[in-house]
């Protein structure tokens, strides 16, 4: 039996679009019945360590998960091999991806819409300098692209 996909999402500083991405696929994951493993890493080393911001926690919460006891991490050469897809937030964060990814990666990398119908090379627009309600603009997203990419990974359309 293989293993289950693991997906591992990347955002620029790790706090707000990536756990928010990480905790809507987790959730129609569950919903749905697959098993998967998934985390969030970012590309900046801003917020190593810390908690989501405190708005991408209220909403998670107010979707039913809890995801304060997430911590910001730095994406690493190694995640290319230990995930079997990387999904990036913007394209800007999915270049660095590109420009990071050993020539022996075995993960595969994308864009979170691209996976969406129509809304293939847009960004998950970044809710940091927002409000609560950009931020649940940003977990509409997260939840229609984290749907689309299960659906891909167990074999849907």
């Amino acid at each position: 039996m293989s293993k289950p996909p693991s997906v591992l999402f990347v955002c620029l500083g790790n706090i707000c679009r990536s756990p928010l991405a990480e905790a809507a696929f987790r959730q129609e994951a569950a919903r749905v019945g697959v098993e998967v493993e998934a985390e969030s890493a970012g590309t900046g080393r801003w917020h190593i360590g810390e908690a989501p911001d405190r708005r991408a926690q209220a909403v998670a919460k107010r979707h039913g998960i809890d995801i304060s006891a997430y911590r910001g991490r730095l994406v690493s050469r190694e995640d290319f091999h230990r995930f079997t897809h990387i999904v990036a937030l913007d394209p800007d964060n999915l270049r660095v991806l590109h420009a990071l990814s050993p020539a022996d990666a075995t993960a595969e990398v994308s864009l979170l819409l691209d996976h969406v119908p129509g809304r293939e090379g847009e960004a998950v627009s970044d809710p940091y300098y927002g409000d609560l309600s950009q931020f649940e603009e940003t977990w509409a997203d997260v939840a229609l692209g984290s749907a689309a990419l299960l659906r891909k990974l167990a074999g849907g359309s």
